[in-house]
């Protein structure tokens, strides 16, 4: 069984493209000022598609590439590829294993976005550096949770101004 575990846990890194140096973070409780995603939406833009987090009546925009964007837009709509995506294989692997995403932590380093997947398998929680569009796209599968830093949706408020202006195709 721990051979089992050893190559989901591959799995999950080849999927999620890790390439860090450590195999989790930190096993931390989520801090104080996380504030969770009320509504997710992915839109089309001129500049390409954009993930949108809402909460407390703001918006925090996630540029992401098509196949990411096809894959959160269809796990929001519940439909069914003819063949499984990245993000829906990983889903069925964590299944079969016991394992299930219990949150996602967005967060925004030096104009990065990073996610942080929390995953369970057999009780023992583990935090995976993700990006954050493969963190997102994880946590709508298993209707788990998203969370942000007030500052980042600070942040993103400050910036509404422009996203409105951009023209949504």
């Amino acid at each position: 069984m721990r051979s089992r575990c050893s190559i989901l846990l591959l799995v999950l890194f080849i999927v999620l493209g890790w390439y860090g140096p450590s195999l989790a973070l930190a096993q931390a409780p989520l801090p104080v000022g996380q504030i969770q995603i009320e509504d997710v939406s992915v839109l089309m833009s001129e500049m390409g598609p954009v993930v949108l987090l809402k909460a407390l009546g703001r918006v925090v925009p996630i540029f992401v590439d098509p196949t990411v964007a096809g894959s959160i837009d269809g796990a929001l709509r519940g439909q069914k590829f003819f063949r499984p995506l990245s993000h829906d294989l990983m889903h069925t692997i964590l299944l079969a294993y016991g394992g299930s995403v219990t949150h996602v932590t967005i967060k925004l380093k030096e104009q990065i976005y990073y996610g942080e997947l929390a995953v369970v398998i057999q009780g023992d929680l583990k935090v995976f550096d993700s990006r954050s569009s493969d963190a997102i796209a994880l946590a709508i599968h298993f209707d788990a949770p998203i969370y942000v830093e007030k500052e980042l949706l600070d942040q993103a408020d400050q910036e509404r101004g422009e996203l409105e202006e951009a023209q949504l195709l």
